[in-house]
């Protein structure tokens, strides 16, 4: 039987809107039903595992950030840890170290893979062999990398990069040794290990570019470096500033690369902040201040995850416009 139009307007005014009959659905029996206990149990091992391997090390370390211990005598101290590593002027000039690190690495390994990346995406041919050449770098071992270009950074005229300098008459550097030129060489070897995945990205991301902008730009007469200010780059903006965020979060935990170079020195010019928390727990023979140095680690911490809620926050706005 058909219904008139009022009785019709009755029957949604009458009606319970979605949420309310939702809710009146939701009961301890139905969740029981629909297999919520199920579900739990089969999720329950996981949080288990989640919580005593990830939450319970961060709590335990905001812990011992409020102690003086050296994992065998411990004493309560509060925030003097706090206080005495903020005072500490070594760690100062680790945070310098680390910040002028990152510069370096944003004004040469940030625009690298973006410029090989846009070269690459113009070849016509053999684009998989340079892909494969660029990402290279990442499949070798860290620890080997370092110490191949530890070997290349010999200080020594008949050194591999010094040899290479001879040949255009330009004479042998110090390299790693010298407090100038360390960080930029350590800079160096950090890019050129890192930048294949970064290029594999960009790659990925320039597919996405509509190539009708980029035959309206050849029409209009722009070459290539035209081409890359005026479509390219303002088409990659939000994975270009994701990339970014993720490099400062990556800078600000260097550790590798001044440990196995250099060690800190020469006269602790590439001393970073992992470095100087590791020094506080671990060179010591008489047993490190593991205090200090997790008290250093929580504040890294929180630096680094107020990056990564910037990164998340910018992210979800992006992905909802």
């Amino acid at each position: 039987m058909t219904m008139t139009l009022p009785e019709q307007r009755a029957a949604v005014e009458t009606s319970p809107p979605p949420a309310v009959r939702r809710s009146r659905r939701r009961s301890p029996l139905s969740w029981y039903r629909g297999g919520g206990l199920a579900n739990l149990l089969f999720v329950l091992p996981m949080l288990f595992v989640f919580v005593f391997f990830s939450w319970s090390p961060i709590v335990q370390s905001v812990i011992m950030s409020l102690q003086k211990t050296n994992l065998i005598v411990s004493e309560w101290v509060g925030f003097d840890n706090y206080l005495a590593v903020i005072g500490d002027p070594e760690l100062g000039r680790a945070v310098i170290n680390t910040l002028w690190f990152a510069v370096l690495a944003l004004l040469f390994g940030f625009p690298l893979p973006l410029l090989m990346a846009v070269l690459m995406s113009e070849v016509r041919r053999g684009k998989g062999i340079y892909s494969a050449l660029a990402y290279l770098p990442v499949v070798i071992p860290p620890v080997v990398a370092v110490l191949l270009w530890k070997f290349f950074y010999s200080a020594d005229p008949s050194g591999v990069f010094n040899s290479v300098l001879g040949w255009v008459g330009i004479p042998p550097q110090p390299w790693i040794q010298d407090a100038v030129q360390a960080m930029p060489s350590l800079v160096l070897e950090a890019t050129w290990a890192g930048a294949g995945g970064s290029i594999i990205i960009y790659l990925a991301a320039l597919l996405g570019v509509p190539p009708e902008l980029y035959d309206a730009a050849e029409v209009d007469g722009a070459g290539i470096w035209k081409k890359v200010w005026h479509v390219t780059l303002p088409q990659l903006r939000g994975i270009l500033f994701i990339m970014l965020i993720l490099q400062v979060i990556a800078t600000a935990q260097v550790f590798l690369e001044p440990f196995l170079f250099t060690g800190g020195g020469p006269a602790g010019a590439t001393k970073t902040v992992l470095l100087y928390i590791y020094d506080k727990a671990f060179r010591n023979s008489l047993g490190g201040d593991y205090g200090e140095a997790t008290a250093v680690s929580v504040l890294l911490a929180i630096v680094l995850a107020i990056l990564s809620w910037l990164y998340f926050k910018l992210t979800d706005r992006w992905s909802t416009t």
